[in-house]
This record gives structure tokens, C-alpha cells and sequence, in this order.
């Protein structure tokens, strides 16, 4: 998309204002602290079941390539060092986008909270857990969000067991499932700061969902 990464780890920080956006991307469970509520222990974090071989290896290179282990729950040193470049980087006005962890976490600083296990949701409702595109979620026609895919409805994959409770003030909804669970949300106004539930980065194949980082490195220009 034009844009230059540079990886940023708790061993290995950065400035912010060494950055001209922030990627908060997917991986451990945001601390239950953070918001306010008590651990409900709902075990290590699972790896989706595979429908197919061919599947679960696209899965475990992509989880290799990108850097995300299996079976980690919290990560309290991630926790601080996305927090500290999330507050710095949301003062400074820097595009933001959040990915799966990093939509939460989004929330959860600007006051939001967090479902810890989503099951009950997915009684009346199929419960997808796919590195592919199989979920359809609902964008909401006023939202930035759904002004850059140009759509109403998207096919999204689907990798998470928590998601966005109560969205944060500052926070708009800009998608969701039938079911109600929150997809995406987004910063109203013209600020670029965007959290989405799905994983773009590995749909690379999508022209739309390559649309998000094209919006992203767009406004780090600016």
C-alpha cells in the first residue's frame, strides 16, 4: 500500500514520533484488569479447527510469517507498550488502525469494554472460526467504514472468542454480525482511527480488504 513497517515489540519499542500511523495488531487477550472486570479463567486462547489439511497449514504460516503464537492468553508487557503508543499516538492525532487485540484494546483505552467469551452468542446463530472469508457482517451505511468498502454487507474471516462490548464514547459502531457482536467500530469525524474484529492482513488475495491499510497509509501522508 506504499507504506513502510517497522515492527515494534516490548524488547524492541519505538516512538511515536518516529511513526506516521499505528497497526495494533491481533494476537494475546487484553487484560480483563483494564476494563474493570474479573478474569472468567475461560481457558488458553484456541486455535480455530480446520475444516481441511490445506487450511491448517495456511494457517500456521500465516500465524509464523506474522509473528502470533497459539495458547497465549494475556501478555501484560504487550499490554503496556500498545496501551502507552495507543494513548501517545491517539494525542498526536496519528491514523490508527486496530486489528482483532487491537480493536479491543482501542476500546478499552477510550473507556469501552470487552465480552471475554462469546459462545452464548452463537446458540441461534453459526458460530464461524476461518482464516477464509465465511462470515457476513453488516456495515453501517454512515459509517467511514462502510463509505471505503462501498458496501452494505462483507465477508469477513473470523479468528476471535472475544470481542467489543460496550463501545467507548469517543467510538462509533461501523459494523456488526446479525447476532449483534460488534465487527468493527471507528472514530467518528475526520480522523482516521479505525478497529476491526477480522484480520485483513491475511485476506491479501481482497482488492476490498486491501482497501484498509491503501486508508491508512493515505492519511499518514497527510
Amino acid at each position: 500500500a506504499g507504506g513502510w513497517p517497522v515492527r515494534i515489540r516490548p524488547s524492541r519499542p519505538l516512538p511515536v514520533d518516529e511513526l506516521d500511523g499505528l497497526i495494533l495488531g491481533g494476537g494475546a487477550d487484553v487484560s480483563p484488569q483494564r476494563y474493570g472486570m474479573e478474569d472468567l479463567e475461560v481457558g488458553p486462547s484456541e486455535k480455530p479447527k480446520p475444516t481441511d489439511l490445506g487450511m491448517a497449514v495456511l494457517l500456521v504460516l500465516l500465524r509464523w510469517l506474522f509473528g502470533v503464537k497459539f495458547g497465549t492468553r494475556q501478555d501484560e508487557g504487550r499490554d503496556e507498550l500498545e496501551f502507552a503508543l495507543f494513548a501517545e499516538a491517539y494525542a498526536r492525532g496519528l491514523p490508527v488502525l486496530g486489528i482483532c487485540r487491537g480493536c479491543q484494546l482501542m476500546n478499552v483505552h477510550l473507556g469501552g469494554t470487552l465480552h471475554q467469551d462469546l459462545k452464548g452468542f452463537y446458540e441461534e446463530y453459526p458460530q464461524v472460526r476461518s482464516v477464509l472469508p465465511r462470515k457476513r457482517i453488516l456495515l453501517e451505511p454512515r459509517s467511514r467504514l462502510g463509505a471505503l468498502f462501498g458496501a452494505k454487507t462483507l465477508m469477513v474471516n473470523a479468528l476471535h472468542r472475544q470481542a467489543v462490548n460496550v463501545i467507548a464514547p469517543e467510538l462509533a459502531l461501523a459494523a456488526r454480525e446479525l447476532n449483534h457482536v460488534v465487527q468493527a467500530v471507528e472514530r467518528p469525524g475526520g480522523r482516521f482511527c479505525i478497529g476491526v474484529q477480522w484480520h485483513p492482513e491475511y485476506m491479501p488475495q481482497s482488492s476490498l480488504q486491501r482497501r484498509l491499510f491503501r486508508a491508512l497509509v493515505d492519511a499518514a501522508k497527510t
